[in-house]
C-alpha cells in the first residue's frame, strides 16, 4: 500500500503562473518535509489553456496576448513586466522577448511518456525551463526529443510516441478529469484528493494543506 499523499497537479507548460507556482509549491513542500509526516508523491495532468494555438505561432508573447485576449498592448507590456519580476522574485529568470508561442499538446505527451520512465518531475522542470526562460521550442517533435534526452529519456522513443499519438487519451482523460472537477484555469493543486489549491499560491499555503492533510491521515478511524 503507498501511504504517501499524493498531489494531483493541473498545469500547462505555456502558463507563466505554472512555472512560479511550481517553485512555490517546491518550498511550501520543502517546508513540510523538515517536520514528520508521510512522503509525498506529485503527479503532473494535462491542461491547454488555448487549444487553439498554431504549433508555429507567428509573433511574440504580446502579440499573443494582444490577439488572443483582445488586450491593448500597452496593458500587456506591462503584465509581463509585473509577471517577470515576480518569476524573478521565485527565482527564475523569465525572457518573454524570446518566448516561442506553441500548441502545448505534444509536450503534454511527452510528459505522460516521462511518468512511464519515472522522469515526469525532471521532465517538468525541462519544459518550463526550455519555454520560459531559454526561448526554445516546445511545439516540435524533434526539439521535444531533444529536451527529453536531456533528462534521460530515450530520444528515439520519444519520437516514436509522439509520431503514434500513443499518449493522446491519457492528455485527454487528464483533461476531462479536469472538467469534472470544475478546474478553469491553471496552476490546479488537488492534495490527497480532498483539499484544493488554485493558483501560484504562497509556499505557506501549500505547507499547510500538506500538514492538513497528514493530521487527517493520524486522525482518521483504523
Amino acid at each position: 500500500m503507498n501511504d504517501a499523499i499524493k498531489v494531483d497537479i493541473w498545469s500547462d507548460i505555456a502558463c507563466p503562473w505554472c512555472f512560479i507556482g511550481k517553485r512555490k509549491f517546491e518550498e511550501g513542500l520543502r517546508r513540510y518535509a523538515a517536520g514528520t509526516g508521510p512522503e509525498v508523491e506529485v503527479e503532473y495532468h494535462s491542461f491547454e489553456l488555448a487549444p487553439d494555438t498554431p504549433v508555429d505561432f507567428e509573433g511574440d508573447e504580446v502579440d499573443f496576448l494582444s490577439g488572443h485576449k483582445g488586450m491593448p498592448v500597452a496593458q500587456v507590456r506591462e503584465m509581463l513586466a509585473r509577471v517577470t519580476q515576480i518569476a524573478a522574485d521565485a527565482g527564475l529568470a523569465y525572457d518573454f522577448d524570446a518566448v516561442r508561442h506553441t500548441k502545448t499538446l505534444k509536450a503534454h505527451q511527452v510528459l505522460h511518456l516521462a511518468k512511464k520512465r519515472g522522469l515526469q518531475l525532471e521532465m517538468a522542470e525541462r519544459l518550463f525551463q526550455a519555454y520560459f526562460e531559454q526561448g526554445r521550442h516546445v511545439g516540435h517533435d524533434e526539439d521535444l526529443a531533444d529536451l527529453a534526452a536531456d533528462v534521460g529519456l530515450d530520444r528515439e522513443e520519444v519520437l516514436e510516441a509522439l509520431r503514434a499519438g500513443t499518449y493522446d487519451a491519457d492528455v485527454e482523460a487528464d483533461m476531462a478529469q479536469a472538467q469534472a472537477y470544475g478546474i478553469s484555469g491553471v496552476p490546479f493543486y488537488v492534495i490527497d484528493a480532498h483539499y484544493g489549491i488554485s493558483g501560484a499560491q504562497d509556499p505557506a499555503a501549500f505547507e499547510q494543506a500538506l500538514r492538513q492533510a497528514a493530521e487527517d491521515r493520524a486522525t482518521a478511524p483504523r
